[in-house]
């Protein structure tokens, strides 16, 4: 590790930006100009070094391409911005309080034992957490710096090539003005958000929602073409399988949840689906509308003459039967937090609103649907993370990601860059990008989808 003076220089100018960002809040936060200015240098200074330290200051070695430089420093800002942010907390840790308080509307309970006992009762899910998640994390983090072959006994330092690889040579006025409409759209987000009131509250999250969108919009134009195809096929079976499966989910349950004679032996068949592995799903489905010897394929052809078309030929077919599964796959596990939330929601309310004259769909839309969003918000999340991590049981017994990559997800094309094609290197980069992604999407969701959930009735 050999620092050098571009390195050097990164770091004095991100200490300074520390030091003149906390030193400008300093009177907000009711703490002296130099105690801010020195807690964020140090801020500015350490934030950075998270990430030049694992990567022994690489991006800035003589070898480096610019595009390594402005990674580098792309890690280097997102670990200022990080450590600035908790940085300022410590130093106004009331008013952090208060900003938690008024983003939260739930209610805490308070634990009112030794304080040193809650950590004694987490620690044996800490420790496996640690030992086989945070550990493993921090494994792929450094191999996703070096080359390494499956069952190769040496391994090579590439720095950060195997994830600038994927940076395509799009147009950079095109990228930079993607980029700079993304940032307008967050800062003007933030700072109507800032302001209270509910209009402001409401267009800042449109605003913010825009700018994910642009985001989604900068990250597709910045890969090559061979990642984009990946970008776009995982964006559209992560979202059908979301979206579809909770408006059949909801709908569904809130059918099976009127009374009827053998509601509950109907309901429990309803969820059964939950208990059948990803893997198992793509066996099924595969048996079911296989184009050669498929019991769909059978019946038509049987009771119709009909043709069933070859989704292993067709990438609309494919990604369609993909959904489906998926869909298939997560409906019972939809409908066991639906058919709960709806045991909560107000009978008077139903009763009123359809002594007002509301019909079925009047008070579904209006009663139910509000009454139920603490539910959606969290299958939403839970359901995200299913399209993004495990579809690949799906997806590999089912279409084994053809026809041409049409259904390889990010998940699917991390295994066949890592397993097939024996590139662990290539395939840590791979997942650690997927990782981020996800990272960056839930907290979204948590800060503007969060925010109008309702958990009163």
């Amino acid at each position: 590790m050999q620092l050098t003076f571009s390195a050097v220089l990164a770091l004095v100018a991100s200490a300074t930006l520390g030091a003149v960002l906390l030193g400008a809040v300093a009177s907000r936060i009711a703490r002296p100009v130099p105690l801010a200015a020195g807690v964020g240098a140090v801020a500015g200074l350490v934030g950075p070094l998270l990430f030049y330290v694992p990567l022994r200051f690489c991006t800035f070695g003589p070898e480096a391409e610019p595009v390594d430089l402005l990674f580098g420093l792309t890690l280097g800002a997102t670990g200022t911005l990080l450590a600035l942010r908790i940085a300022r907390t410590l130093l106004d840790p009331a008013g952090a309080k208060q900003r938690a308080v008024k983003r939260d509307t739930t209610t805490h309970g308070v634990f009112r034992g030794h304080p040193f006992l809650p950590w004694v009762l987490l620690a044996p899910t800490l420790l496996i957490l640690i030992l086989f998640l945070y550990w493993p994390a921090l494994y792929t983090l450094d191999l996703s710096t070096q080359l390494v072959r499956l069952g190769a006994p040496f391994s090579v330092d590439r720095c950060v090539l195997n994830f600038t690889e994927l940076i395509g040579p799009s147009s950079p006025t095109t990228t930079f003005g993607v980029l700079l409409a993304t940032l307008v759209l967050f800062v003007a987000g933030a700072w109507l958000d800032r302001r209270g009131d509910s209009r402001s509250e409401r267009w800042g999250s449109w605003l913010t929602t825009l700018g994910v969108g642009t985001t989604l919009l900068f990250l597709y134009l910045l890969w090559t073409s061979s990642y984009q195809r990946v970008f776009t096929v995982t964006l559209i079976i992560s979202a059908g399988t979301v979206v579809i499966g909770l408006v059949i989910s909801i709908v569904i349950a809130y059918l099976a949840y009127q009374p009827m004679r053998g509601g509950a032996i109907y309901r429990t068949l309803l969820i059964w689906p939950y208990a059948i592995s990803p893997p198992i799903a793509g066996i099924l489905f595969f048996v079911i509308f296989d184009p050669n010897a498929g019991i769909i394929e059978h019946w038509l052809n049987t009771l119709f003459g009909i043709t069933l078309p070859n989704y292993r030929q067709d990438p609309m077919l494919a990604q369609a039967l993909v959904i489906l599964a998926s869909v298939w796959k997560t409906l019972g596990y939809n409908l066991l937090f639906y058919i709960a939330g709806l045991q909560n929601v107000r009978t008077d309310l139903l009763e009123a609103a359809s002594i007002d004259g509301a019909n079925i769909w009047q008070r579904f839309r209006h009663v139910v649907i509000p009454a139920l969003s603490p539910i959606t918000f969290f299958l939403v999340v839970t359901n995200l993370t299913y399209a993004f991590f495990e579809t690949f049981g799906t997806i590999d017994y089912l279409t084994a990601g053809g026809p041409a990559g049409a259904t390889s997800v990010a998940m699917y094309e991390i295994y066949r860059v890592a397993i097939p094609g024996r590139d662990l290197g290539r395939g840590a980069a791979q997942s650690l990008i997927l990782f981020a992604g996800v990272i960056a999407l839930t907290a979204w969701q948590f800060r503007s989808t969060g925010r109008r959930v309702s958990y009163g009735n």
